[in-house]
């Protein structure tokens, strides 16, 4: 053991950070992380702001600008952050607000009943992480300026945050009311500080949902393209939205609701899918991972819906009531509710936790329900639902049966995987990796070229079944995923237990061509609906082999585009042989090994998610049975060149 008796531990060992220096040395604590989620938080933070205004009547439009130099700019016209002498710090609330952790109006509902952001964390967090931030004031006929900058400290070269350059300014007099808030994200703290349009647009129109009759404005000038969302009808826009490439069944189910100071809005509205699609958010924050409001609007569902079935006479005495599931296949719904004090898990707020909102869901949407379903002129819809959770609950009792069966073989014998599935030798799931490789071919290369202790193969026989088209007993029948479900072990569906997980990484490992791609897309949508928290814990990963292998004598330079192969011929010069993988069989075990297997050379692309209504509609466009949404978006997004398509780093970035 090592002898620490000469060392000391004394008062000036303890390290006190002033000020936001807190924000810079743990960015991650408060913003999630520093890639491009981390990024567009600050986005997030300061638009928060300008709807909290909006949402508690004091703003009606809202602006989200990317500028050329790469800063972005929110502005609001609602009532200006207050610009008199705050008692105790005696500077201007404005720089109270953008310099001090833990300063804000939030902290009561004395000024916003509901509220989204960091409660009085976000204004100065998005400022410790710029370079520069510019806060524009409009309030009482004054323009007021304060400039913010994180410079080096003088004395030890330190980066010292969110440093005001000047007190407050009155720069005139003005009608405009509102703020604008323009900053630069810091390079010394992102991975990236390129803000990406497509992912800004996509939440400044799920905001316009979210807030009905509030005009949101989104421009980026470096594409020069500007587009305005402004939707009166809500969350009931918002279905229509998310089910417009699917048939939908009935009409549209919507309600709301008060009780103790919780507001609950829903939109709901089935479709002819297996599958259900509920979105959630409280005050504007989208709880992908869901919480107490999921859990009490489902269970409310479930109740109302099962005593309808009795009452109609669809389920008798001696039935059990039907499943929460059942009532919910097909479903796309929207629920929004309003807390005056969230408790989100993690600074991301994925998940809400308040325990006194469940009831308080429960008791409104159960109210709301039963009223629907009593009114006469209901009755068709209402029984066209019942009919449809019956036959899932039948088709869900035959995948249970077939499971059990399914499990009993497995104990009884691993037969199914015998000679398909190369497991590892590892005992440590968290080291472990299973590849996921179109072909036998690929598959046998794959088998000899890799890490034996840490890394399985499982080879695919052909294309695997298109889960968006099928039941859940119909899954189950398909050997490949079948195979996949056994080798994963982590059961599906409501079956599905994350702990069991055999394998922390899944990496799929086609071939760079169309049918790989095919093959990518089915098996990502299989996760994706059966398997979710695979992909939104991180577990899923796609492998990239290189297209070309440039070779002169004993030097081989493995390209993954174009552009690298038109540099390797540089590097090699004159004289130069080029291969052009067709696919990964063509790879002997050591290619494919130092290609695509080996950690310390290969590329990984992560699949995340990072906006789950999004990916639900993409899903469906792209795998199912309407081909009209699918050719119109492939002819308006589809590059081929791959360097646009994937970016990646050496197993860590998050794409």
């Amino acid at each position: 053991m090592q002898n620490n008796s000469d060392k000391t531990y004394q008062a000036s060992d303890i390290k006190v950070l002033k000020g936001l220096e807190a924000v810079r040395m743990r960015p991650g604590m408060y913003i999630g992380s520093t890639g491009p989620r981390g990024l567009h938080h600050l986005i997030w933070e300061i638009v928060d702001n300008a709807i909290d205004e909006a949402a508690n009547g004091y703003a009606d439009e809202i602006s989200i600008t990317i500028k050329k130099d790469g800063s972005c700019e929110v502005a609001d016209n609602g009532r200006g952050i207050p610009v008199d002498i705050h008692p105790e710090l005696k500077v201007s609330a404005v720089e109270v607000v953008y310099t001090q952790l833990h300063a804000g109006g939030k902290f009561d509902d004395k000024n916003y009943a509901y509220s989204g952001g960091l409660h009085g964390v976000g204004a100065s967090v998005v400022n410790a992480l710029s370079c520069w931030l510019q806060v524009d004031v409009y309030t009482d006929f004054c323009h007021w300026r304060q400039r913010y900058e994180s410079l080096p400290d003088p004395k030890t070269g330190k980066i010292d945050p969110g440093k005001p350059t000047g007190p407050l300014e009155k720069i005139g007099n003005t009608r405009k009311r509102g703020t604008v808030v323009n900053f630069m994200p810091d390079p010394e703290v992102f991975e990236t500080v390129e803000f990406s349009g497509s992912t800004v647009r996509r939440r400044v129109r799920e905001l316009a949902y979210l807030n009905a009759g509030i005009k949101f404005t989104f421009t980026d000038e470096r594409s020069k393209e500007s587009e305005v969302f402004c939707f009166n009808g809500g969350l009931a826009d918002f279905v229509r939205y998310l089910n417009e490439d699917k048939a939908t069944v009935g009409d549209m189910i919507t309600f709301e609701g008060k009780k103790d100071g919780v507001i609950l809005r829903c939109a709901m509205q089935y479709t002819d899918s297996y599958n259900e699609n509920l979105v959630s958010y409280v005050n504007n924050v989208p709880t992908a991972e869901g919480g107490t409001h999921e859990q009490g609007f489902k269970a409310a569902l479930t109740k109302a819906f099962n005593d309808y079935a009795r009452k109609i006479g669809a389920r008798k005495e001696k039935d059990n009531n039907l499943a929460g599931e059942d009532f919910r296949e097909g479903l796309t719904c929207v629920i929004a509710c309003n807390v005056k004090k969230p408790q989100f898990e993690g600074q991301t707020k994925g998940r809400l936790g308040n325990t006194e909102v469940r009831p308080i869901v429960e008791s409104i949407a159960g109210e709301e329900l039963s009223v629907y379903l009593d009114d006469l002129k209901n009755q068709s819809a209402a029984q066209n639902i019942i009919e449809k959770a019956v036959k899932a609950a039948n088709v869900r009792e035959a995948a249970r049966k077939a499971r059990d069966v399914a499990r009993e073989k497995n104990r009884l014998e691993a037969a199914p995987l015998v000679g398909k599935l190369s497991a590892c030798t590892g005992r440590h799931p968290e080291e472990n990796e299973l590849f996921i490789v179109e072909g036998d071919s690929a598959g046998g290369s794959a088998k000899q070229g890799r890490d034996r202790h840490m890394q399985a193969i499982l080879p695919l026989r052909g294309k695997p079944l298109n889960v968006e088209k099928k039941r859940i007993d119909q899954v189950l029948a398909n050997e490949e995923f079948r195979s996949l479900i056994t080798a994963l072990g982590t059961g599906i569906g409501e079956d599905f237990d994350l702990s069991r997980l055999k394998y922390y990484k899944v990496i799929i490992l086609s071939d760079a061509d169309q049918d790989g791609a095919h093959i990518r897309a089915i098996l990502l949508t299989f996760f994706f609906r059966y398997m979710k928290s695979l992909v939104t814990e991180g577990h899923v990963y796609i492998g990239l082999p290189p297209l070309y292998r440039a070779s002169k004598g004993d030097a081989n330079i493995y390209c993954y585009d174009d552009k690298e192969l038109s540099q390797a011929a540089k590097t090699l010069g004159k004289g130069y042989q080029v291969q052009r993988y067709k696919g990964l069989g063509e790879m002997n075990p050591e290619q494919l090994w130092e290609t695509t297997m080996n950690p310390a050379d290969r590329k990984l692309v992560q699949v995340t998610i990072e906006d789950a209504a999004e990916a639900d509609r993409m899903v469906t466009v792209l795998m199912g049975d309407k081909v009209e949404p699918r050719r119109d978006y492939i002819a308006a997004n589809a590059d081929f060149n791959r360097e646009d398509n994937f970016e990646a780093k050496n197993d860590t970035y998050e794409g």
